[in-house]
């Protein structure tokens, strides 16, 4: 399977590749000591009136998408709720296209299951290459500038602003080919298992394109409807991007919005200025087989020392996860800080957390080391 259509699904649907929870011996479950962070509100959307950009007329839907009943209701909804006018969205519309592959495709997809001996090395192997680390130092060389003042403003560090976008698409390489219209139409009333979500951010991108004075059918990004370097979806993009190179415009293929946007989600998320996100665990014994694993536990360092875990750095915390990566020479233990739990927010995957983390060391590394 093509590596950026499973790790697109992957965030689309918040599927978790990492470690999956597992009971101890007896049943007696060890419990988090703290709920999960909530994520933050979703932005009420108003009437604004007004359509977005392109030339769009017609009386009724024509083409790929005609008498669709769940179209009608959304196309009143944007009316009523958001201003737009009918004759816009029937134009629009007329001209999107359903994507049958794109359906077939998520129609193949298995559910996710728990990860196998080895799927964290040949996960790892995916990223941490000389393409994705050499891009990086590029990147950072091109836009150290840009780096820097999102660091200083929103206080997340530059290797793991690299690190999302190199593994999202390789710094702007691998952006998508499929029009943003066409994905989310097809997605919305052509896949019911997801239908609500992606009529959503279907609602969302039309906002979005209204906003930015955007033609709706000329954005590309994934198939499932992400978009730009660091490929946030519709509603992302109403909550988190900036105008980072204040040229007016909020711009996720400009390298220097993108950076300032993917800092100010972590930002919103969480993000801790200054403090690890991960250590190594050393463990003494065979009690940690007895323990949940995953970015969504939660213990404290007491309760992990008491199994015989600890972290290798010593920093003070009050709550940590307990991660499990499975590799080809056996499991590995991490200690997960708050932060690293913040990188799960973008993928809730603890493999996908650990490979922004590793690939951004790796990039600094070598920027630093030049």
């Amino acid at each position: 399977m093509n590596i950026r259509l499973s790790l697109s699904l992957a965030a689309i649907f918040a599927l978790s590749a990492g470690c999956a929870p597992h009971e101890p011996p007896g049943g007696t479950v060890v419990r988090p000591t703290a709920t999960p962070r909530p994520a933050p509100a979703r932005p009420v959307l108003r009437v604004a009136g007004g359509n977005a950009g392109g030339n769009y007329s017609a009386s009724h839907v024509s083409g790929d998408y005609a008498a669709y009943p769940g179209l009608e209701r959304f196309i009143d909804k944007m009316i009523t709720q958001h201003g737009f006018s009918r004759d816009y969205l029937y134009g629009l519309f007329s001209q999107a296209q359903r994507k049958q592959w794109t359906i077939d495709y998520m129609n193949q997809e298995k559910p996710t299951v728990a990860p196998k001996p080895g799927g964290w090395t040949r996960y790892r192997a995916k990223f941490l290459d000389d393409q994705h680390i050499g891009a990086g130092v590029s990147f950072w060389s091109r836009h150290a500038a840009a780096l820097e003042r999102a660091s200083q403003q929103f206080g997340v560090s530059p290797e793991h602003i690299l690190g999302i976008m190199g593994v999202e698409t390789i710094y702007g390489a691998n952006l998508g080919t499929h029009r943003i219209i066409d994905a989310l139409t097809t997605l919305a009333f052509d896949y019911p298992r997801r239908a609500e979500y992606f009529e959503s951010e279907l609602e969302s991108f039309l906002i979005m394109s209204r906003s930015q004075q955007q033609d709706p059918s000329r954005p590309k990004g994934s198939f499932a409807g992400a978009m730009g370097l660091g490929q946030f979806m519709p509603s992302s993009f109403l909550k988190y991007a900036v105008d980072f190179d204040g040229d007016g415009r909020k711009n996720l293929w400009n390298p220097e919005d993108a950076i300032g946007s993917i800092a100010h989600y972590f930002a919103e998320y969480g993000w801790r200025a200054g403090e690890p996100v991960v250590s190594p665990a050393i463990v003494v014994g065979n009690q940690v087989e007895g323990l949940k694993t995953g970015f969504d536990t939660r213990y404290s360092l007491a309760t992990l020392a008491s199994y015989g875990i600890r972290p290798k750095l010593d920093y003070p915390a009050d709550e940590v996860s307990l991660l499990r990566l499975r590799a080809t020479q056996g499991d590995d233990y991490y200690v997960g800080y708050p932060n690293f739990y913040v990188i799960t927010r973008y993928n809730h995957s603890t493999y996908y957390a650990m490979a922004v983390h590793q690939l951004g060391q790796a990039i600094k590394q070598r920027y630093l080391g030049r």
